[in-house]
């Protein structure tokens, strides 16, 4: 059996205290079920986290400095089969060696789908 899968989203806000994303509800990341599979869910909350961690540095193939996340905990509360899950990551504690961000996964409507928090630590 062969899956193929397909996760695509937009940064829609950058600042120094927030990273807000959309993510649309499609095809290739979905479950048997015909919902939103968890590990998609994680990837776009540890994703939208690691933007917020790189401060605006860009990102490249193997680079010094990349937000390793060290830790997560995730709590899965809601999904959805159609349209859009927004992710709002911003900073629980900015350090030196390890920063801890806290995203919120909703609906457009606000619904929240999953609250995950994020510990990172600079790649040397």
């Amino acid at each position: 059996m062969q899956v193929n899968g397909n996760i695509e989203f937009n940064i829609t806000q950058k600042t120094a205290k927030t990273v807000v994303a959309h993510m649309p509800v499609q095809a290739g990341i979905l479950n048997p079920f015909g919902i939103v599979n968890a590990g998609a869910i994680l990837w776009f909350a540890d994703v939208s986290a690691s933007i917020l961690v790189l401060e605006g540095t860009t990102m490249s193939e193997g680079m010094a400095g990349f937000p390793l996340a060290i830790n997560l905990n995730a709590n899965l509360v809601g999904n959805s089969k159609t349209g859009t899950f927004i992710a709002k990551a911003e900073f629980v504690k900015k350090g030196r060696t390890v920063s801890v961000v806290r995203t919120l996964v909703t609906d457009l409507d606000g619904k929240l789908i999953a609250e995950v928090t994020t510990n990172h630590v600079l790649s040397k």
